[in-house]
């Protein structure tokens, strides 16, 4: 199961930061989870709550870019990139303009990026608009449970795997999941019996405040990293 750095290692560091991530690698996480919002004057910003409406106020926030924390991750860790993009927040774009940015800063990182990102969403409109542009990048839909309509739905569409609610996550739900051919990455989990829990049913990603507890929840601590190609997905083979 890879451990995934919620916002970087956020239980000891401040959330969606570059010293969030690079302490998450430090940690030896398999992977970063992080937020990345549009601004209206055209930039990606990486912050989990909805940004002001005012361009004054969002500069003020000093918060760092989408560039700024994928620099901070590196080159060895996979990267989940979650697009906020829901219609009640501020700043929600409906024509996804954001779309094409976010692509185009995870192509400047090299060929082996599509390998390494999966964008994510609640937003399902957003998440099909990433599968328009570049249907070589892995996409999840990010949901609450994990019933038998939304796995046929996020199959049918293309994408690889479904990031549901940790709470709700059970042994015959991933069951369905891997039957669909799709991967569970799971949200979010500090617990050290929990995470236990989730690897012996087959979870394939968790995501947690603090990779280090993970890490040796899983009997991992000082292991080298899991890194694998196209992470998102599953096969019976794995």
């Amino acid at each position: 199961m890879l451990v995934v750095g919620h916002r970087g290692a956020s239980g000891v560091a401040p959330e969606n930061t570059p010293e969030a991530f690079r302490l998450a690698d430090t940690m030896g996480a398999d992977a970063i989870e992080l937020d990345v919002r549009w601004v209206p004057d055209g930039r990606l910003l990486i912050a989990h709550d909805p940004l002001p409406d005012d361009i004054a106020a969002i500069d003020e926030l000093c918060l760092p870019t989408f560039d700024d924390a994928l620099d901070a991750c590196g080159d060895r860790m996979l990267v989940n990139v979650e697009i906020k993009n829901w219609p009640d927040d501020a700043g929600f774009d409906p024509t996804m303009s954001m779309i094409e940015p976010v692509i185009d800063a995870l192509r400047r990182r090299g060929s082996g990026a599509a390998s390494r990102c999966l964008i994510s969403s609640f937003s399902w409109e957003t998440l099909a608009a990433c599968r328009a542009a570049a249907p070589d990048i892995s996409t999840a839909w990010l949901v609450s449970t994990i019933g038998p309509e939304r796995i046929a739905r996020t199959a049918a569409a293309g994408h690889v795997a479904v990031h549901p609610w940790e709470p709700n996550v059970t042994e015959e739900s991933v069951a369905r999941c891997h039957a669909a051919g799709l991967a569970v990455n799971a949200w979010t989990c500090n617990d050290p019996d929990r995470l236990i829990e989730l690897a012996a049913v087959g979870v394939d990603g968790v995501c947690t405040d603090v990779p280090d507890v993970a890490l040796d929840a899983l009997g991992r601590a000082g292991d080298e990293p899991v890194v694998r190609p196209r992470w998102a997905s599953w096969s019976p083979a794995r």
